[in-house]
């Protein structure tokens, strides 16, 4: 080897070098997690809306829609408990992903994408707490626009900013994205369904099997 192909090559390895420290700290800034010890292989972005410590070794990643009724349940009955029993303990990272059923999911979550962080889940949580007010699947809603910029207004937004959110063509695309992803990469055709470690569980589950479910997740850890 010559001298100058020993320089190339140490420069070679300096650049690739840099790049791999570029990776871990530009990587590690943005948050992003890889979890998948099960069928799939699911990386949590800082696009998600997530709860809990990202350390955590489990990852619930639920695809849900606020129009459904079963995930409603889910929200109101279960989700308090896991989150108590194991998001704030550090043993669960909870990332939440919307499905579209119809264009009203869409409407609604990209009104939830125009609060912050802190005030998503709330406003998620209100939205399954009254589907009576504005979801038309189940019940008789005259004007679901109307009903929608009801309730972004009492999450704090004005009328004329919910409107802004919900004719967001970026953001509808990027909504519409997450359910195509979910369907492509892993098969997802309905809600609530989760990813957790990347296997996946559909369908409603009682808090005893849930509680089973994640205690055996984590004594396999």
């Amino acid at each position: 080897m010559t001298g100058q192909q020993l320089r190339l090559g140490l420069i070679v390895l300096a650049v690739v070098a840099l790049g791999l420290i570029g990776y871990l700290v530009f990587g590690l800034m943005h948050g992003d997690v890889t979890s998948g010890t099960g069928q799939y292989a699911v990386t949590v972005t800082d696009h998600d809306r997530t709860m809990g410590s990202s350390s955590a070794p489990v990852v619930i990643v639920e695809y849900a829609a606020p129009t459904c009724p079963h995930c409603a349940a889910f929200d109101m009955e279960i989700l308090p408990l896991i989150k108590k029993t194991f998001i704030d303990t550090g043993k669960v990272y909870y990332v939440f992903r919307v499905f579209p059923l119809s264009p009203v999911d869409s409407a609604a979550e990209a009104i939830g994408r125009c609060l912050s962080k802190e005030n998503y889940f709330p406003f998620i949580d209100q939205l399954y707490r009254n589907q009576s007010r504005w979801d038309p699947d189940g019940y008789d809603i005259p004007d679901v626009h109307a009903a929608l910029v009801a309730m972004g207004v009492g999450a704090g937004l004005s009328a004329q900013k919910v409107d802004t959110c919900i004719n967001d063509t970026s953001s509808r695309n990027a909504i519409d994205k997450v359910g195509t992803d979910a369907e492509s990469k892993y098969g997802i055709d309905g809600t609530p369904s989760f990813l957790v470690n990347g296997e996946l569980r559909v369908g409603e589950s009682t808090w005893a099997d849930w509680q089973d479910y994640l205690n055996k997740r984590l004594a396999s850890k």
